[in-house]
């Protein structure tokens, strides 16, 4: 064989190889989120409101729950701190809509949903953080 030849050869392998590393990336993570589990997507066309509270002391999870719900379709319109530190993330459904909470826990598992009917806040589902979620790792941007 030819220098061109085997230089030919090396560059297939590579852009195979890069190839199947691209579809094996892409498509095992397709119905998954960052954290292993399934991704949990707000209904379509329903607007849930949720409010997202740190029950933790590592701080900015809330921040970063919010993020991960908005991306997901759910209208998080407030998140900050909740004063009673939490080891379990809990998932209030306020206004009667348990399909809603559980989409929310499946989507920040571990968590667990509790009914507390509320008609005076304009807010569907109330999250407080616990010290077992792990939000999903950050892409670096260097």
């Amino acid at each position: 064989m030819t220098g061109r030849g085997i230089l030919g050869v090396v560059a297939l392998g590579l852009v195979l190889i890069g190839a199947d590393t691209l579809w094996h990336s892409t498509g095992s993570r397709a119905a998954k989120d960052p954290t292993g589990g399934p991704e949990v997507h707000a209904p379509p066309g329903t607007r849930v409101r949720v409010q997202v509270l740190n029950g933790t002391r590592t701080r900015g999870l809330a921040r970063r729950a919010t993020m991960l719900l908005r991306d997901r379709g759910f209208d998080v319109l407030e998140n900050g701190t909740d004063a009673t530190p939490r080891d379990t993330t809990i998932v209030y459904d306020l206004t009667g809509h348990p399909d809603w909470a559980q989409r929310v826990a499946r989507g920040l598992a571990p968590a667990r949903v509790e009914a507390r009917p509320d008609s005076s806040r304009y807010l569907d589902v109330v999250v407080v953080l616990g010290a077992t979620w792990r939000p999903p790792a950050q892409p670096f941007y260097p």
